[in-house]
């Protein structure tokens, strides 16, 4: 990496009710990336959008080293190919993943916990206003 850090980005998704509207928020280098018109679905749903999104984002920025950065285990698992998506809707999702990241793929995505995801956080944040 020749002395360059790994770029993060963030990413959650939700809906309120679920299933309802879903939301989804990426954050990179500080800035948050918020879309709230990918109409509606479950949890799993908005989660995938989520990381599709901030797998948009960090290609966008021309990063060559980024990583993926999220609270959804079972999103995650599926991302990095350890299971299987249950639904047809989160079999879906996977192959866009797939194909998105053919151009330019994550280094990695990984688990961490909400209370550090940023993305999480902004999201909880636009909701207390």
């Amino acid at each position: 990496m020749s002395g360059k850090r790994r770029l993060k980005v963030f990413f959650d998704g939700g809906c309120r009710p679920n299933p309802g509207p879903i939301e989804v928020a990426a954050v990179v280098r500080g800035k948050v990336h918020i879309r709230d018109d990918l109409g509606h679905g479950s949890n799993s749903d908005a989660e995938w959008l989520a990381l599709l999104h901030a797998l948009e984002i960090a290609q966008a920025t021309g990063a060559h080293d980024f990583e993926l950065v999220g609270d959804s285990v079972p999103v995650i698992a599926q991302a990095n190919g350890i299971a299987k998506g249950r639904s047809a809707a989160g079999r879906a999702h996977y192959a866009r993943f797939v194909t998105l990241a053919e151009v330019h793929p994550p280094a990695r995505i990984r688990w961490i916990r909400r209370a550090q995801n940023l993305a999480g956080i902004a999201l909880a944040a636009r909701h207390e206003r």
